[in-house]
């Protein structure tokens, strides 16, 4: 007995779809991703925004960027000399251990560094990779 009227999908139909919705998601995944990854830098740089800023204000204290010498370079958030603690380097990805400090003796100039590599970030394997830089000058690049 043959029905009237029959509805549905035909198989070529659906094929079709499901090859439209594969291209899409072959398009939209690695996009998704660049965009997470770049979300997850975002707070590197936001976070070497402050330090910089930090930075700013001793120089223009002390007249240069080289720290005392009782402080290690890598302590950026060493007690008493800049005006950042380790709540204000913790973010969702990175912590105050991600981020270091180096400057030239004759007190110029500074690099300041978060290294998504270090073990100690809250979700180091998320963000391993990501390594960004700051210079006194506020330029910022990858590694």
């Amino acid at each position: 007995m043959l029905r009237k009227n029959q509805r549905g999908f035909t198989l070529v139909e659906l094929m079709i779809v499901v090859i439209i919705v594969g291209i899409l998601a072959a398009v939209a995944i690695p996009m998704y991703q660049g965009a997470t990854e770049r979300a997850k830098a975002s707070e590197a740089v936001a976070a070497l925004g402050t330090i910089r800023g930090a930075m700013r204000v001793y120089y223009a204290e002390h007249g240069t960027y080289d720290l005392p010498g009782d402080v290690v370079n890598t302590q950026v958030t060493a007690p008493g000399v800049l005006d950042v603690s380790d709540n204000d380097l913790l973010g969702r990805y990175f912590s105050s251990p991600c981020y270091t400090f180096s400057a030239e003796p004759d007190g110029t100039t500074f690099e300041i560094m978060c290294d998504g590599d270090d073990s100690t970030a809250p979700q180091a394997s998320e963000v391993a990779g990501i390594v960004r830089r700051i210079d006194q000058d506020g330029d910022i690049s990858k590694s």
